[in-house]
């Protein structure tokens, strides 16, 4: 009981946290934004206009999609767990606090992969929370197999990486953003088939830390139903054991 008071406090105080920090970046990147220049970055350090718009339309986004646990359980009933509720509280500060305001995508090696698998992996946990929400739920009535529940779990955490890129490409089309990497740090343009290699590299990480979590998750589900079903009196021993306790009483 202690324990959970102590992980649900550490979750509040995590969360103001990450919440006053967008808040704040929103803050200073719309001052930043009346001092910077127009166009492309001559300089590899220098922040245009863009940028800034990105930074805040990122900021805004954190700070609206950070209480969607909190909406969950309060809507659906979903009681999701305080250590997943954090580490997606982390995630949101590493992607966009860190990513974006502290433009660690260009200082960071591999940033945007990591995060990408992060997610997968965190998505992929979340789907299998959610079927298993759905299994032990008394209205919906289902029960389904591993493989099914592995599935969605896996569909569930892909398609979230596909409606990301999607977001990120409308972002770049309505607000000239540089979300999909098709401009180099220096300002320069990539063409044809580099062009897509941030969009398809990151829909490939997806899919495969996605496909990484699901057989892991899968493995432990079906240990978990072979562990149940030597629980289960079989057909066999019930027959055995009436057999037996007809004997005995005929004995007497």
């Amino acid at each position: 009981m202690k324990k959970n008071l102590k992980r649900a406090r550490r979750k509040r105080i995590l969360f103001l946290i990450i919440f006053v920090l967008l808040a704040a970046s929103v803050v200073y990147a719309a001052i930043m934004f009346t001092q910077a220049p127009s166009g492309v970055s001559t300089k590899e350090s220098e922040l245009v206009k863009s940028d800034y718009v990105l930074m805040i339309l990122q900021c805004i986004v954190g700070m609206i999609v950070i209480f969607l646990p909190a909406q969950a359980e309060q809507r659906f009933g979903i009681d999701v767990p305080d250590m997943m509720e954090m580490i997606y509280f982390i995630f949101l500060f590493c992607a966009i606090y860190l990513g974006e305001v502290q433009n660690f995508y260009y200082r960071v090696p591999f940033w945007d992969t990591i995060l990408h698998g992060f997610s997968a992996v965190m998505l992929g946990a979340l789907g299998f929370f959610l079927v298993d929400f759905m299994n032990r739920s008394k209205t919906l009535h289902l029960k389904l197999k591993p493989f099914f529940v592995s599935f969605f779990a896996f569909c569930f955490a892909t398609t979230c990486g596909v409606v990301w890129e999607i977001y990120e490409y409308s972002a770049d089309q309505l607000l000239g953003t540089n979300m999909q990497k098709f401009m180099t740090a220096q300002g320069v343009v990539l063409q044809g088939h580099d062009a897509l290699g941030d969009t398809m590299k990151d829909l490939i990480v997806d899919m495969v830390c996605a496909l990484a979590i699901v057989l892991l998750g899968f493995w432990n589900l079906k240990r978990m139903e072979k562990r149940s079903m030597s629980r289960k009196p079989t057909l066999l021993n019930m027959t055995s054991e009436l057999t037996e306790n007809k004997g005995e009483a005929n004995e007497d």
